[in-house]
């Protein structure tokens, strides 16, 4: 079992800006979140694997997040040139997500189980197979916070970390439960 030192060595080591600990028992899946998917404002509800209802419940991954001792939260954060600049915000979604998958990696070779949870949709698949066909990638494919019925700025605060790092940053927040 990895040690909070080497967790969080292995954070920086993946490029994370910021990383904090969490108490995986102080989390709360909030109905009210994943209702906010339900809305379907990004398009990927009940169209993806790894969003709802692809992801499972809310009780099921509650559950599921109850078995882990320990949790870390990992955050990339980019600079914008604008308050309209797309790119950078894209470019730093994707320099998160290859972190924290990274980071991932390096936890399921350190600790015998974990429960990743990454920031925003999966975006590995132009396509996904949802409902027709298993996931392609269910090794990669890790639902988002949000999808898990995570508020993220709450994440954030048990955490010790901020949510927001001023103007003209963009924060992406992924984090991971494990023994």
């Amino acid at each position: 079992m990895p040690t909070t030192e080497e967790i969080l060595s292995a954070a920086r080591a993946a490029g994370f800006d910021h990383a904090g600990m969490l108490v995986p028992g102080d989390l709360a899946f909030l109905p009210e979140v994943r209702e906010m998917c339900a809305t379907g404002k990004c398009g990927k509800y009940g169209q993806c694997w790894t969003c709802p209802p692809g992801c499972g419940t809310l009780e099921a991954l509650r559950e599921q997040a109850s078995a882990f001792p320990r949790g870390v939260l990992l955050q990339s954060t980019g600079t914008l040139e604008d308050d309209f600049d797309v790119d950078t915000m894209m470019e730093t979604e994707r320099i998160h997500k290859e972190r924290f998958l990274r980071f991932v990696a390096w936890l399921r070779a350190n600790a015998p189980r974990s429960m990743p949870m990454s920031a925003g949709a999966c975006t590995i698949c132009k396509a996904c197979t949802y409902p027709d066909a298993p996931c392609r990638f269910p090794d990669r494919a890790i639902p988002s916070m949000e999808a898990c019925g995570l508020l993220v700025s709450d994440v954030c605060t048990k955490a010790g970390l901020a949510y927001y790092y001023g103007p003209r940053t963009i924060t992406y927040s992924s984090c991971a439960l494990f023994d």
